[in-house]
């Protein structure tokens, strides 16, 4: 069969019925069908060819009048043999030229299975990296702005974009827990499903494409796959229940997806301006966009239909996110503002000056507070009424995003440096630090060896210390001991020292009385002494032989009397002098204690304290 081109057989349709309207000096809704690569690319509403698939084909419904507005504008439709040609080109596959070869057309890499909607914690442990490679697959001097980031809603797992790549974070210790490659460009949305066990990632080249790509958070695998866009993706989500993806960007146009085939369900053209945020309800019943004008449009969900127009802020919408009882739509602006919205008639219920120079990102807690990051640095915690209950330590250049881990009670903010920085949010102390550019597995170990030594050189000393310390503790120990020992001893001699002396001097009369009745008897026994002498000496000069011998004997007996006495009073003087000396030793141990007393006490004191 002739293969049917685009060079042969579709332009010379072109140029005679499309020329006017199409061409690249009058390309009315973005569509220029003058070459084949412009015609593939589309306009404004997206791709009006897909080849293999004339029912997916725009251009066709278009041309043929089945849909509006009909093509060429105000004229009958194409005759029957250019529509045929037309149609035989499209399921033919669309060839450039007669050397083209037919390309199938692309789903969705794999159907994503559905799960039930909820905002409960799923059963089981929650989904963490296992073993994925930790090796950046782009490295740079500087990190790259923070124009996505993420914390999973039932694990203690951050998602951080990098260059051409999504770092995953363990806020546990805050290690690297994997990389996950994104080579279709910059990542503008990281977004984790309700249960945790998916993350999308959305984000492309400017003017060129977009893609959305959901990594299973566990394996790091490419589960699903969506988007052929001519522009990079800037707002993206994942249904609840993981039935429908909505992205949109500068094309100004919200799209939904579905993820059992990757077929486009529904275009949404109420924005006039590039489409900044998209997010799903908790529930999945409505869906909220908002632009880079001041457009905040909420959807249907199953439908596409408009359900709200929500009007108030006066510039750039930078941030949406919902309550998780699906109920209040939150808003942060350009305008400096954060505005809540109640979904029952869409009404705004708070509006509040949040960030200077405008606001950059906002999220709700489970709890209901709500916590924002901007240009002014701040990262700030408010209550439902936007009363500012913390404002973190300053950035160090413009707020970008922020996001909350429930888990750890950690709060991520990233800046327009590539610094993501984590805070307690009971305390908003700053516990750690995230990068967007982590170095390699070699540098990071040898930086591991040189932290390791630093840790073991700094233990030694530590331990040093310690010892040392410890050395102190029981002198200190044991002075204490010492102080209070001398201190108890002191306080104990006093009564005892004064109980001594008093017997002592009671005992002192008793002693002197003794010493005077042996001085006395020593005084007689001289005498008898002196006068058994004198006798002695009267019966040799009388020659009475008898008389001498009985004086003579008298005299020893006297004698010996005498120095009997003389040993009492010797022993009695002893005894008194003895008793003297310990009651004045007594009295100066006494004196001594009582004075040394108060300080004794004192050093005992300061000793155990």
């Amino acid at each position: 069969a002739e293969k049917i081109t685009f060079q042969y057989h579709i332009v010379p349709i072109f140029r005679a019925k499309c020329g006017n309207c199409h061409s690249a000096g009058e390309a009315k809704g973005g569509l220029v069908l003058e070459s084949f690569g412009a015609t593939m690319q589309g306009g404004a509403s997206g791709a009006v060819v897909e080849a293999g698939d004339v029912d997916a084909s725009r251009l066709y419904d278009l041309v043929s009048h089945k849909e509006q507005p009909a093509m060429p504008p105000k004229e009958p439709k194409l005759p029957d043999e250019m529509l045929a040609t037309i149609r035989k080109w499209i399921e033919g596959g669309a060839l450039d030229n007669k050397d083209s070869v037919v390309k199938v057309k692309k789903k969705a890499s794999l159907a994503l299975s559905t799960t039930a909607v909820s905002t409960d914690k799923p059963e089981g442990p929650p989904a963490m990296p296992e073993s994925l490679s930790t090796e950046p697959l782009v490295q740079s001097k500087r990190g790259n702005a923070v124009t996505a980031l993420a914390a999973s809603p039932w694990a203690p797992l951050a998602a951080v974009s990098g260059h051409k790549q999504v770092l995953l974070y363990n806020l546990t210790d805050f290690s690297l827990a994997g990389i996950l490659p994104f080579p279709e460009g910059t990542v503008h949305v990281l977004r984790f499903s309700r249960n945790g066990a998916l993350l999308l990632a959305a984000g492309g080249r400017g003017g060129q494409s977009g893609r959305v790509v959901v990594y299973d958070v566990t394996t790091g695998s490419r589960v699903f796959e969506i988007g052929t866009e001519t522009e990079v993706i800037l707002g993206a989500d994942l249904s609840p229940d993981q039935s429908q993806i909505a992205l949109g960007g500068p094309r100004k146009m919200v799209r939904v997806y579905s993820t059992a085939d990757g077929e486009l369900q529904f275009e949404m053209k109420k924005h006039t301006d590039w489409i900044t945020a998209v997010e799903f309800s908790p529930d999945g019943v409505l869906l909220a966009t908002g632009d880079r004008g001041n457009g905040l449009v909420v959807w249907e969900a199953n439908t596409g239909r408009e359900f709200y127009v929500l009007n108030g802020h006066a510039t750039g919408i930078t941030s949406v996110n919902w309550r998780v009882d699906s109920n209040v739509l939150a808003s942060a602006s350009e305008d400096t503002t954060i505005r809540l919205w109640e979904m029952t008639n869409g009404t705004q219920v708070k509006a509040w000056g949040a960030h200077g120079a405008g606001a950059a990102s906002v999220a709700f807690l489970r709890d209901g507070r709500l916590v924002s990051t901007g240009r002014d640095r701040v990262t700030k915690i408010w209550d439902q009424n936007g009363a500012q209950q913390l404002a973190l330590a300053a950035l160090p250049d413009l707020g970008l995003r922020t996001a909350f881990s429930e888990t750890q009670g950690l709060v991520l903010a990233g800046d327009w440096t590539g610094t993501v920085k984590v805070f307690d949010v009971k305390d908003g102390r700053d516990v750690a630090t995230l990068v967007t550019n982590p170095a390699g597995i070699a540098v990071r170990l040898e930086e591991a060896k040189k932290l390791s030594t630093a840790a073991e050189t700094a233990a030694a000393q530590t331990a040093a210390q310690v010892a040392a310390l410890q050395k102190q503790v029981t002198d200190k120990v044991e002075a204490a001991k010492a102080a209070q020992k001398a201190f108890a001893d002191a306080e104990t001699a006093i009564p005892v020292l004064a109980a001594a002396i008093t017997k002592a001097e009671q005992e002192l009369p008793q002693k002197v009385e003794v010493a005077k009745v042996a001085e006395s008897a020593l005084a007689a026994a001289t005498a008898l002494v002196e006068k058994s002498k004198g006798e002695v000496q009267a019966a040799q000069t009388a020659g009475d032989a008898n008389a001498l011998a009985t004086k003579m004997k008298a005299l020893e007996v006297a004698e010996r009397d005498a120095a009997v006495a003389k040993k009492g009073v010797e022993a009695a003087t002893a005894e008194r002098g003895t008793l003297e000396k310990r009651i004045a030793d007594s009295k100066t141990q006494h004196k001594a204690n009582t004075d040394a007393l108060p300080a004794l006490k004192a050093a005992a004191e300061k000793a155990v304290a």
